[in-house]
Parts: structure tokens; sequence; C-alpha cells
């Protein structure tokens, strides 16, 4: 049985406060369960280089996890000199995931960086990350909207994200760390909307999975991602 009897298919509370950092240009402090993510957007006119003489704007992300997140502290890379592989790879996710729901030539000379900081980590990191990064960057860009600095929403559509699992040959949503650690099969699905699959990382930890399994996960994931859309958007209307 799950923790707090929760169905193979339900995902654990999600919550969403939005303007949670009344400095950034967006914010929000999601929470997956036990998880929870700080997500802010800046606004930046400083274009990486390779983009400054292309009519476009860029959309890229940061991701760490805080010392007090974890059980044991986790060390601060700053403090040993380089990013791990893991770091930016998810990095590069969340951007990648961003970046397909996003019409980057109606943000022309502008670049939208996202921090998704870790205070809490239970599991699905990543897809917090993703989900909050997404209401994060909707919230500036309405801003630059309603300053008329934007004369078009270049956001096409909503994104989200929910890891899933095999566990004992059954698929389960939303994996919490106790389950996510002993999990035969470890996917990570990112749903837009209106569009179709963004993504979808899955890998056998312990076990290989087929075609059918795989269709399972995509499908419990599109079901629990249907309640991620609607707390999402009222986080940002």
């Amino acid at each position: 049985m799950r923790k707090f009897n929760r169905k193979n298919d339900q995902s654990r509370k999600v919550i969403i406060e939005p303007n949670f950092c009344k400095s950034a240009d967006g914010s929000c402090l999601i929470s997956y369960g036990m998880t929870k993510v700080i997500c802010t957007a800046t606004v930046d006119d400083d274009l990486p280089r390779w983009l400054k003489e292309k009519k476009t704007g860029w959309i890229t992300a940061e991701y760490g996890m805080l010392p007090g997140s974890t059980n044991t502290r986790n060390k601060r890379e700053s403090r040993i000199g380089k990013q791990s592989g893991r770091t930016i790879e998810i990095q590069r996710l969340i951007g990648r995931s961003l970046r397909s729901v996003v019409e980057l030539e109606k943000l022309n000379g502008f670049q939208v960086i996202l921090d998704c900081d870790v205070i809490q980590a239970d599991g699905g990191t990543r897809t917090a990350s993703i989900s909050g990064a997404f209401v994060a960057l909707s919230l500036a860009v309405k801003k630059l909207l309603d300053k008329k600095v934007l004369t078009e929403n270049p956001i096409i559509d909503s994104i989200s994200a929910i890891s899933c699992g095999i566990l004992d040959n059954e698929v389960y949503v939303d994996l919490d760390y106790s389950e996510d650690s002993v999990a035969d099969v470890d996917a990570n699905i990112i749903l837009t909307k209106n569009s179709g699959i963004s993504e979808v990382q899955a890998s056998g930890e312990g076990s290989t999975f087929n075609f059918d399994q795989l269709s399972q996960m995509i499908k419990i994931s599109e079901n629990a991602a249907k309640l991620i859309f609607e707390i999402q958007e009222k986080a940002i209307h």
C-alpha cells in the first residue's frame, strides 16, 4: 500500500503558490507532496552571443538542490567548483521542455532565465521544476504583455511533468523517494495540454519493460497531468 492510501494512478497533492518571490519577474513555490521547489523567472535583454544577430528570444534554466533539501547535507556545487552531470541534464530538460511550448520569435530580444531551487526533495524534483517553471514563465510573460513590452503572447500551450515507474510489475504515477529508490523502471513524462507529448524519459533500473507498459505509463501520466494543468491555470490567472 502506498503512503496515505494513494492509488496507483493518483498523484501526490500538488500545491502552487504564485508570486512567491516578490522581486522576481515571475515566481512560484510548487509542492508535489513533500517535494518543494522555488521557481523564478528573470527577463533579461542580454541574449547569448550566438543569438544576437537573429530575430528571436531564448529560454534557459538553472537547477539546484539546496543543502538542507535532503536527509544528509547536499554539498553546494559552487563549493565543488563544477556542476554534476545530473544537474546539467535536468537544466537542459527544463529549458528544452519550456521552449517546446514557446514561439521564441515573439520573445525577440529577450532571454528568460528560469531558476529552479529545490528546498525539499522527496522524489520528482525535476518534474515539479518543469511544472513550476511554466507558471513562473507565464507570470513573467503576463507582466511583459501588461506593460506592452510584448505585443503577442509567445506561449502557445501549457506544459507540465510527472514521474511514473514500475514496482513489482505494477505501474505507479508520481513516485516519492521511497518508491523511486527501489523502482524497477523509472520514467518522467513531459506533457502539453493540447499538442501532445514534449518528452518521454524512461529507463529500466532493475529490469526491462515492454511497449504495453510504456503506453500504460504515458496514459496514467496524462490523467494525472489534467489536474496539474488546472492547478497551474488557477495560479497564473
